[in-house]
């Protein structure tokens, strides 16, 4: 407990360094309000009719009110989110752009935020009434908007990766809000946001670059987030004390609220029977199992997103599935009331015309224009389920539904008597698949008996929600199961010649993605990817090689009808290669440090020993661990510095032998960290055991990602740190790994395909700094090691060429490669 306080206090404190001004604002508001009585009912209608903001104020000369009502905050509930919107806008801006600009923004961004809806509520409501005229009616307080449009503004000078997940995130659920309860408050956070979003490039320190393409993970997150809120939404109008959005009507097909009992008494006194039974029929499902079932599809669809977030190609698949049902129920449910007379609607016979239209086409609309999202992102969800594992959930689904169909009939039939009217078995099982649908797309459907015991009603209400509630729950569990990896034996022998031996870049063959040719003696294996009709290898072959290895693995590709491009290997290759009659060009250069006599003395090391020294001087130390291993609090900073650097470069990451996240979670791969002393990593990198003989004898670089807003000589330090800590290990050496189509100048004189390539990196510099790569490891004083690319035919290199480019991207779009192509042009 001790230590908990300890760092409650220690993050207050933080807070308040970091956002004085929020926090002396938010203190000040609570003390006032306290102290005025009006909290925690929020202003009384006296006090609300002076500060209180809306167009009828502002018609009524009360010009102050835009002002007035960012000084009382409503509610508890309101309070305590408004609050915690000013403490977040104010920790992002107040340390960056300074206090006085973060209190302009915040009531800059409330003022005219507020005056530019309330003129397009005063328009629209002069226009033609309706969802404005609801809006021109009330008065409202608190300091909301302006939290929002200082948020957003903020933005501004936040990384692509943040500004991106931040933006999409508060603009998704304030059009959520307008959308689905459409109250005055909600529009006036819309309108705010947007003029923080317009005003948050005149701040200074904003980050110049725009966002690029989102990473993999990056899209999963976000198409999830965009299927959640398609499901909440609903959910959010149902809630909403008096939901007046354009939206709101789908409600209806979610929660459909049901009719007073003493309203319903009422009407039944003197309305025909039939009205009178639906009323009936409506308050008779109003219980809990009627409430399951109506929220099944957005349970369906948050478990859905779950699985997006992971990547499941089935989410994908079920994804699409569930809303094209519910596009077709949608559409059944507008063919059936607009075939049912207007007298007999309950639902939308008080509705205005506009927003009668809107609940008729909303329902089948909005379900597949998630489904078209979903199949047009489809590219990004490819992780499999093990063999077999979808074969058994649908058959658990199977035997639960036909479980629950048997009961319902037979025990249904067996309690006839406790039905309004007693049903046959025929009757029964004629009901049955309505059993099954969400209660609010049956429209205007009178079921032909209801019930009236507790056993018939728990069939009636139950019997759909079971089977449900457990087609989620198996759903659930199959999307957090490890993928499906068919190679698997064929990884393991890989991994195991890994550890025999191999070049340095050796344990790069045992990514995922990559395909295993042994040789006849099984102590030999080379890694590829058959991409097109190339054979990619990746590294040197691995295990025991003979003189014959490249031989037969050229045979065994010829008899595939592929093409072999033996790619970043080493000198070694090359000679067994040149043997065969083969072409090469170097492709990279690898740098390795010799660790036994390595020490940072002399004036060549200075900006190494200085690293160091600023690193202890700010607290920063190296930390060892596996990614598997370590702490949540780090893994989750790892991954945001991943895909921060990911967004800021504007292009896709590169994969093949550029490793990534995914290639962290290897147990056998060594992560470093700079860590501060209030647990902020400032940089990471990884490191690749080299085997000889099953002994590791010394370790490759590959990931290396830094903050932006880090420790500027973050890189050298973690470097320099992975030395010293090799060298007390007794490691032969150090590879800080290839740097793609950059070479070093050995006065020989290139061939044409080798001058083609050295202009390729000097044009890809800007995007993806090779060049700057090479110059950086140029600080270690390393000794230089050419890799190369080995082909057959000359006449094959376009299609080789194309097939490592995508290896290298493979997720690159055809809009993505325009943007590149501009962007080298």
């Amino acid at each position: 407990m001790t230590r908990r306080l300890a760092g409650l206090a220690r993050a207050t404190a933080r807070m308040v360094r970091r956002a004085p001004l929020a926090v002396a604002l938010v203190l000040l508001v609570w003390a006032y309000g306290l102290a005025t009585r009006s909290l925690p009912a929020g202003p009384g209608p006296r006090l609300l009719e002076r500060v209180g903001t809306g167009v009828g104020p502002l018609a009524e000369g009360r010009w102050w009110t835009p002002l007035s009502a960012m000084l009382w905050w409503g509610s508890v509930g309101a309070a305590v989110a408004t609050s915690a919107l000013v403490l977040l806008g104010g920790a992002l801006a107040e340390h960056r752009i300074g206090a006085a600009r973060t209190a302009a923004l915040l009531v800059g961004t409330q003022v005219l935020g507020t005056l530019a809806a309330l003129a397009l509520v005063a328009a629209g409501a002069a226009l033609g009434g309706g969802w404005p005229a609801d809006l021109a009616a009330q008065v409202v307080v608190g300091a909301a908007p302006g939290a929002v449009g200082l948020v957003l503004a903020a933005s501004s000078v936040l990384s692509a990766l943040w500004r991106r997940r931040l933006r999409l995130l508060v603009l998704a659920a304030l059009v959520m809000l307008v959308a689905y309860s459409g109250e005055l408050p909600d529009v006036l956070m819309l309108c705010a946001g947007l003029v923080g979003l317009a005003a948050g490039p005149l701040l200074p320190g904003r980050a110049d670059r725009q966002p690029g393409p989102s990473s993999r993970t990056e899209v999963r997150m976000l198409v999830a987030l965009l299927v959640a809120a398609s499901a909440v939404g609903p959910l959010v109008a149902a809630i909403a004390r008096a939901p007046v959005g354009p939206l709101s009507v789908l409600q209806f097909v979610v929660l459909s609220p049901p009719p007073d009992a003493a309203t319903v008494q009422q009407i039944c006194a003197t309305a025909p029977a039939d009205q009178c039974r639906s009323l009936q029929a409506q308050l008779r499902l109003s219980g809990v199992g009627p409430a399951l079932a109506s929220a099944v599809p957005v349970l369906l669809l948050l478990v859905v997103a779950d699985g997006l977030r992971r990547g499941r190609r089935a989410a994908l698949v079920v994804g699409i599935a569930v809303n094209l049902v519910l596009a077709a129920l949608g559409a059944l449910l507008a063919v059936l009331v607009v075939s049912t007379p207007v007298e007999q609607l309950l639902v939308y016979q008080s509705a205005p015309g506009a927003r009668r239209i809107l609940a008729l086409a909303l329902p089948p609309l909005l379900p597949l224009a998630v489904a078209v999202l979903l199949w047009c992102t489809r590219r990004r969800f490819a992780v499999r389920a093990p063999t077999g594992t979808y074969r058994r959930l649908l058959g658990v689904a199977a035997a639960v539904l036909a479980a629950v169909s048997t009961a319902y009939v037979l025990l249904g039939a067996a309690v006839a008597h406790q039905f309004d009217r007693p049903p046959t078995a025929g009757q029964l099982l004629a009901d049955l698949p309505l059993r099954f649908l969400p209660p609010g797309y049956l429209g205007e459907v009178e079921p032909d008996f209801l019930p009236q015991g507790l056993l018939a009603t728990l069939l009636f209400e139950w019997t759909g929600v079971v089977f449900w509630l457990v087609v989620a729950a198996g759903l659930l569990v199959t999307f957090g199961r490890p993928r499906a990896d068919p190679g698997a034996r064929d990884a393991e022998r890989a991994r195991e010649l890994a550890r025999r031996g191999g070049s340095d870049l050796a344990w790069l063959t045992t990514w995922a993605g990559n395909s295993y040719w042994f040789d006849a003696r099984g102590e030999a294996a080379v890694a590829h990817r058959v991409i097109g009709s190339v054979a990619v290898t990746t590294a040197d072959p691995i295990g025991a090689p003979t003189g014959d290895t490249v031989a037969q693995f050229a045979r065994y590709c010829r008899e595939h009808g592929w093409t072999p491009a033996l790619y970043s290997v080493t000198d070694d290759t090359r000679a067994a290669c040149d043997a065969l009659g083969w072409s090469s060009v170097q492709v990279a250069e690898e740098t390795v440090l010799p660790l036994p006599e390595l020490a940072f003395t002399g004036k060549k090391w200075q900006d190494v020993r200085t690293a160091l020294n600023r690193a202890a001087k700010a607290g920063i130390t190296a930390e060892w661990t596996r990614y598997t291993d370590a702490p949540p609090a780090l893994t989750d900073q790892v991954r945001a510095i991943s895909e921060e650097w990911v967004a800021d470069k504007g292009l896709p990451e590169m994969g093949f032998t550029l490793g990534g996240l995914d290639e962290l979670a290897d147990p056998e791969v060594r992560c470093l960290l700079a860590v501060d002393g209030d647990r902020t990593v400032h940089g990471v990198t990884s490191w690749l055991p080299v085997h000889r003989d099953g002994l590791v004898v010394g370790w490759t670089l590959d990931f290396m990602r830094r903050r932006d807003s880090g420790f500027r000589g973050v890189m050298e330090f973690l470097i320099a740190s992975a030395v010293q800590r090799f060298q007390a290990e007794d490691a032969q050496f150090l590879s800080l790994s290839g740097a793609p189509l950059a070479r070093l100048d050995r006065g020989e004189q290139p061939a044409a395909l080798q001058r083609l390539l050295d202009v390729l990196g000097r044009t890809l510099e800007p995007v993806y700094g090779f060049g700057s790569l090479l110059a950086f490891k140029a600080k270690f004083q390393p000794e230089y090691r050419a890799l190369h690319l080995c082909y057959p035919d000359p006449a094959a290199l376009p299609a080789i060429g194309l097939a490592i480019g995508r290896a290298y991207l493979p997720d690159l779009t055809a809009r993505q490669s325009a943007r590149l192509l501009a962007r080298l042009r």
